[in-house]
């Protein structure tokens, strides 16, 4: 008997560690204290400890109902009625009963010390009492606009947003037959500076199980790159396939992957980006809390695992490599940017009084500066929604925060503008996009139709709203912009003085730009990009390689990735 009852206790241990660990493989909780996910991952295990030491008991309970000696059952042969009756038996021979009183008072005691633990972790970490802590989660400086936002030439501006890069990445692997019926797009389009150029990257997803069973022993072909500028869209294919993505499943899965390999680091979503080579990478940025136990939650660092071969490292978020463009989450700035506006003299004051309160607008967009991607969005008054009080920039990789007080209308208001403008057109304006003009701030928005594309660009002062400068290509609008303004129409980005070249032609390529062939060409020993609108020459369409021209150009005093053509012949 007592062999009986030890597999009895080893087979529910067994049982209870096979769904633990299942639990655990489905929810991937940091073995963390600080982790919420870790808390409920022990209360739900320790249920499951119960719950199979219960059934291993009524089992043994039930099973020796009959057998234990005291209680018979049997039929009277003379009346057919059921009859109870009792049988003694040998002390030795009875099997012990297990009492559940224990293993309850135990199991029950320790979920309620967890609950308790989440209980006080939380009233520790509000607000009410760590207001001046959530205002410091974020450090603001004063910026000077002209000084810290080069003005740039509007051949650079980018004109894609997310919406339209997905479109863009639809049609591309729309057109690669040999892939559209097996993969799918993930919906990632992060957006990067590859190579000093604004760029949207996502990679590729299995369509179902049944083509990843297919083909996840060759891994994901390819990944989607769209130039934010051209609107060119490329799929880049790769010499080995990405083993490692969203859409895997078992180890191979990135979160799975990154949790065995890292068990004890918190963090939540993973995002794509490629490396100034072109390598696909997951990055996982960690979590930090550090407000109470687990509030005021910030980054510390992040797991970077390449898409091709799994090998994953962790940094420190001061050692973490350039090319890294988005290590921190918008949304997670946006929230600490509105605790640092609302707690600015106390918790008493963001309810009462509310002096110097402040909140972001309801939106932001990106802006590609020295090679990094800061966030742009706008901040006003609690007390009004009409306009703003100024605007913030945050570096999403190092986290630096300039604030710059330019009083204007909040975006909405822009956005309703350029609308205003083209009314009759019915187009939809997309989220702005803060630039330098002029040495004045200043929103450029994009316009679509119904269908999604873009038709027209606008230009509106920030702090004159009224002011619109619309048009079909970009030059167009920033002329009327300008006009609008009462501006002499002067070349942007500093010293534009006209400058002649002459060559041969190296290589050559076209794309559409705001409904217009653009040609892009390098000359043999030089590595500058030159630009050539349609418009120049009629003979553009014919240029090859090998042809000897002569142009004139203008470049920045800092000069930019795409030098524009002014004028050009064909000798």
């Amino acid at each position: 008997m007592k062999k009986r009852s030890f597999f009895s206790v080893f087979g529910g241990i067994l049982v209870s560690a096979v769904i633990i660990f299942l639990l655990y493989y489905t929810m991937l909780p940091a073995i963390n204290l600080k982790s919420q996910d870790f808390i409920i991952f022990l209360i739900l295990s320790t249920l499951i400890i119960l719950t199979v030491n219960f059934i291993t008991y009524m089992k043994e309970f039930l099973s020796g109902l009959g057998s234990r000696g005291n209680v018979r059952v049997r039929q009277n042969p003379l009346t057919g009625q059921i009859q109870f009756e009792t049988e003694e038996r040998e002390p030795d021979e009875v099997t012990p009963r297990r009492s559940m009183a224990r293993p309850l008072k135990i199991g029950f005691g320790f979920i309620g010390i967890l609950i308790a633990l989440m209980v006080v972790a939380t009233i520790i970490g509000i607000p009410f009492f760590n207001a001046t802590r959530y205002r410091d989660l974020i450090q603001m400086e004063t910026g000077d606009f002209s000084a810290d936002v080069a003005e740039i030439s509007m051949n650079q501006i980018p004109v894609v947003d997310k919406d339209t890069a997905t479109r863009l990445g639809s049609r591309k692997l729309g057109e690669m037959t040999e892939l559209v019926s097996q993969f799918e797009i993930e919906n990632n389009y992060t957006q990067i500076n590859y190579n000093g150029i604004p760029y949207r990257v996502t990679p590729l997803s299995y369509a179902d199980p049944i083509k990843w069973l297919y083909n996840q022993k060759k891994g994901l072909p390819a990944y989607i790159t769209v130039n934010m500028v051209t609107q060119q869209t490329d799929l880049v294919w790769l010499e080995n396939g990405m083993k490692y993505s969203p859409s895997e499943y078992f180890f191979r899965n990135i979160y799975r992957h990154i949790r065995f390999l890292y068990p004890t680091k918190m963090f939540e979503e993973v995002s794509f980006e490629i490396d100034d080579e072109g390598t696909p990478y997951w990055v996982a940025p960690t979590i930090q809390y550090r407000i109470g136990w687990w509030s005021g939650k910030d980054i510390d660092g992040a797991i970077l695992v390449n898409a091709v071969t799994g090998e994953a490292n962790y940094y420190e978020k001061d050692q973490v490599p350039q090319w890294i463009d988005q290590l921190y989450d918008s949304d997670l700035i946006i929230s600490q940017l509105d605790d640092n506006g609302l707690f600015q003299n106390g918790y008493i004051n963001s309810i009462f009084g509310q002096k110097n309160v402040r909140r972001t607008t309801y939106g932001y967009n990106y802006l590609a500066l020295d090679d990094d991607v800061y966030l742009y969005t706008g901040m006003s008054s609690v007390t009004g929604d009409q306009s703003n009080i100024g605007f913030v920039l945050v570096n999403l990789r190092t986290k630096a925060t300039k604030f710059y007080a330019v009083p204007g209308a909040t975006e909405a208001s822009a956005m309703a503008s350029a609308q205003g403008q083209v009314q009759h057109l019915k187009y939809s304006a997309t989220f702005p996009l803060l630039l330098n003009v002029s040495d004045r701030p200043t929103y450029f928005i994009s316009l679509k139709d119904d269908a999604g594309l873009v038709k027209m660009y606008a230009f509106v002062d920030v702090e004159q709203y009224q002011i619109v400068g619309t048009g079909q290509t970009i030059d167009e609008a920033r002329k009327n912009y300008r006009t609008a303004l009462n501006l002499e129409d002067v070349e942007t980005g500093g010293s534009m003085d006209a400058l002649e070249k002459a060559g041969t032609v190296d290589a050559v390529a076209s794309v559409v730009v705001s409904g217009n062939t653009c040609y892009y060409f390098t000359l043999t020993g030089s590595d500058t990009v030159y630009a050539a609108m349609v418009t120049l020459n009629e003979n553009l369409p014919f240029l090859e390689s090998g042809d000897r021209i002569s142009f004139t150009y203008t470049e920045d005093e800092k000069p930019a990735a795409v030098a524009e053509i002014t004028e050009i012949k064909k000798q």
